[in-house]
């Protein structure tokens, strides 16, 4: 029974690329659980959609919409950098990944993340990165991340 229950989870919750109609849908405030995130009129957030969707797969954030509710409950990103070495290699970045409060405990972070760590292997990336809260630490590694280094960071005003 258990597994029949679970297959019909996997069908509802799928990963799938941000749409522009998913700002209706819950997905700036989302990002406001994560960080501090100004709301976002439709006109910034169309022009800011529609440059992302310019760089084509270099740059993906993907989601989860919650058909019973129609709201956008995870998210995450990741972007290509182009680097010269390891044979003019790539590198993929794994941002802003948050899973609504309301529905933590059902894996959809960790199905967040395989799909961006994909995606970058997809790309031809030699790694795939991320930052996180020492709180977090634990959930990375379980998704197959190891501790590498400390991050350092310079905010401008």
């Amino acid at each position: 029974m258990q597994s029949s229950n679970s297959s019909s989870e996997e069908r509802r919750l799928e990963v799938r690329k941000l749409e522009i109609s998913d700002k209706n849908k819950g997905f700036v405030e989302l990002l406001q659980q994560l960080t501090v995130c100004d709301s976002v009129s439709d006109k910034d957030f169309e022009d800011r959609f529609q440059e992302l969707s310019a760089l084509g797969n270099e740059h993906v954030i993907c989601v989860v919409e919650d058909d019973r509710s129609g709201k956008i409950i995870a998210t995450g990103s990741v972007f290509i950098e182009k680097k010269f070495i390891r044979n003019c290699g790539k590198v993929g970045h794994i941002e802003d990944v948050v899973v609504d409060s309301s529905a933590r405990g059902m894996q959809l972070g960790k199905k967040i993340v395989d799909f961006l760590t994909d995606h970058a292997r997809e790309m031809g990336c030699y790694k795939v990165i991320l930052d996180c809260s020492v709180e977090n630490r634990g959930f990375y590694e379980k998704c197959g991340f190891e501790h590498k280094a400390i991050q350092m960071a310079k905010y401008f005003n």
